[in-house]
């Protein structure tokens, strides 16, 4: 709004005002988030090594920093090599979707009060929408690379994320239940000002581990990370990829990464909310509260990574269907039956 009224000010007509600072607010994100997820890649890196034992990158750059950058830079000025085969149309399309899907993810996500490109009222549904036309390019690669291992990678995928977003949503519903609206924002605003609120402290508690545990299968993560087995489909629905398109695929999968870190944060622990309301921790802006929480989390998707054992598929289908699915849909009457009975529903 701020700038909204700095730009009017200059005499430019409001609506010209509200397109400049949403395309200024829109670069500013999308700048921020590859930035941050340069080193959030090098801090998964550093913690699989010091796991084994070993250093990780240290070379590029002061303490490996500017590692990411540097890979950034291989992938661009590679070759990029397209099957004979292959539907070249599609193959070339399947990475820009899943890339800008992802990024498109971050539209409806408060990285501090009022700090929101679009606080719509459904965000929420909007989310959904978007992890879901999120499989579209993982299939697109899978098919267009005219590989038996490719698609069969891409159909574990997208079996996978299906399955796993309906646990998902029941979860979700659990959350909706206590605050009343799809807004994001409100259901920061909803947990109150400090830890005592946050809503991974109270009934929901189960429900953020199901939903940590199914951010990991939702976004292909070890020891989720059927799709992409090294010792069964040579690295699954990418196998084909290489240079810019393979890059643009990582870095799809990586920003939903960052986005469930940023939901598990949002969602059960206050999003940009400090844990203590007292000066001089409420000073600190709640984008650092909320950047922190992620790196946090990230953290656990790394550790998780290097210490626990992949599972088979039919054990991964089996736990989101017949674990998760039923305790998820119990939770959702166990919790409506709550506050319905205590007269405790919001609104």
């Amino acid at each position: 709004m701020a700038l909204i009224a700095f730009l009017t000010g200059l005499g430019l007509p409001y609506g010209w005002a509200w397109f400049l600072s949403q395309a200024v607010l829109i670069l500013v994100l999308c700048v921020a988030l590859l930035v941050m997820l340069a080193f959030l890649l090098l801090l998964d890196r550093k913690v699989w090594a010091a796991v084994q034992l070993r250093r990780g990158p240290n070379v590029v750059g002061p303490f490996g920093l500017f590692q990411s950058f540097a890979d950034f830079g291989k992938f661009v000025l590679k070759e990029v090599i397209i099957p004979a085969g292959a539907n070249k149309g599609v193959f070339l399309l399947a990475p820009l979707v899943a890339f800008i899907l992802a990024m498109a993810s971050w539209a409806v996500v408060p990285v501090g009060p009022g700090w929101v490109v679009a606080d719509i009222n459904v965000g929420i549904l909007y989310l959904f929408a978007i992890s879901s036309l999120g499989v579209y390019g993982i299939i697109m690669g899978g098919w267009a690379s005219n590989s038996k291992y490719a698609f069969l990678g891409s159909l574990r995928s997208a079996a996978q994320m299906v399955s796993y977003e309906v646990s998902i949503g029941f979860i979700l519903i659990t959350v909706l239940l206590h605050t009343g609206s799809l807004n994001i924002s409100a259901i920061v605003r909803a947990q109150g000002h400090d830890i005592r609120g946050w809503f991974v402290f109270s009934s929901l508690f189960p429900m953020f581990v199901l939903f940590f545990i199914s951010a990991l299968a939702e976004t292909n993560r070890p020891p989720f990370d059927l799709p992409e087995a090294e010792s069964e489909l040579v690295a699954g629905f990418m196998v084909e990829y290489s240079s810019t398109p393979y890059l643009l695929f990582m870095v799809g999968e990586y920003m939903n990464i960052v986005l469930m870190c940023a939901m598990c944060s949002i969602l059960f622990f206050g999003g940009w909310l400090p844990p203590v309301d007292v000066w001089p921790i409420n000073a600190i802006p709640g984008v650092l509260w909320l950047i922190l929480k992620v790196w946090f989390f990230f953290f656990m998707f790394a550790m998780v990574k290097a210490i626990v054992p992949r599972y088979r598929y039919d054990q991964l289908m089996r736990l989101g269907w017949k674990v998760f699915l039923p305790i998820s849909l119990v939770w959702v009457v166990l919790t409506s039956g709550y506050l319905l009975y205590f007269d405790k529903l919001p609104g």
